[in-house]
């Protein structure tokens, strides 16, 4: 067995851009604590996703250098690998998108959304290419909410790549009148989670889907074993760090490889 702690930052969604970065920083100095070798962060939660009835000032690239440098400062810290939901100005195009930052607070790169939800393409466009990561012994991906939900390939191609377990990134609120989840992946919930069960066993790869805690969420933070079993999940709404020892060596990736196309 060779086991790798990692830990999953289901906090609330920050009042502010600076809000994001504070929280940011006391989320990794936690998760030292606790001895996790990584943490991620739900989709855009620096400076906040946009849309949805939330209120997040205008992109800004220079506050968003200035974040990423104090949070990449704060892992260097922790000595903590750190995947930040974010997002980023490419040729004046606004990108969803994941920053890694390894555990000595240099910029590890991107992962940008390439499939977008349509609800989102009036405010965000699409990235491009995929790519894996690696900090210690752990390989791993990231698909971002929508994509890693809906678009199975998103994830297979980070484990045909050498990817152990793939980060998912996400923003759900409840709906008004919308049905009030109480346990991870029950027949009544939507079928979100179920996807997440599915993304790890037709793969044979770890699966750790991230939300913001939120009042009512149909969703929570969870980690879901290569088998397709539940590990360990976040009560709904319920603000911390979810933490999770994973076993890198049940980890295949065969039923990835066994796939003819991706």
């Amino acid at each position: 067995m060779n086991t790798f702690r990692i830990a999953l930052a289901n906090i609330r969604f920050p009042a502010t851009p600076e809000e994001s970065v504070a929280l940011a920083e006391q989320a990794i100095a936690q998760a030292s604590l606790e001895r996790a070798g990584l943490i991620c962060f739900p989709e855009c939660f620096t400076p906040g996703y946009r849309g949805m009835g939330k209120s997040v000032p205008p992109p800004d690239p220079a506050f968003l250098e200035r974040a990423w440098s104090a949070i990449a400062a704060a892992a260097a810290k922790a000595s903590l690998a750190v995947v930040l939901g974010t997002e980023r100005v490419v040729d004046d195009a606004l990108l969803i998108t994941a920053l890694v930052i390894n555990r000595d607070g240099t910029v590890a790169g991107f992962q940008d959304k390439v499939q977008l939800d349509p609800s989102e393409e009036v405010i965000y466009s699409p990235g491009s290419g995929r790519r894996v990561f690696q900090t210690g012994p752990l390989t791993f991906g990231i698909a971002i909410c929508h994509e890693g939900w809906r678009y199975p390939e998103t994830v297979r191609w980070a484990v045909r790549n050498g990817a152990q377990i793939v980060f998912h990134p996400h923003f759900h609120e409840a709906e008004p009148g919308g049905y009030v989840a109480s346990s991870f992946a029950d027949p009544a919930n939507s079928f979100h989670e179920k996807a997440a069960l599915c993304r790890a066993a037709e793969n044979t790869c770890y699966f750790a889907t991230v939300n913001f805690a939120s009042a009512g969420s149909p969703t929570t933070s969870a980690v879901v074993r290569p088998d397709g079993t539940l590990l360990s999940y976040q009560p709904y709404g319920k603000q911390g760090l979810l933490m999770a020892d994973i076993d890198i060596t049940a980890a295949t990736g065969l039923l990835a490889a066994r796939c003819k196309s991706v």
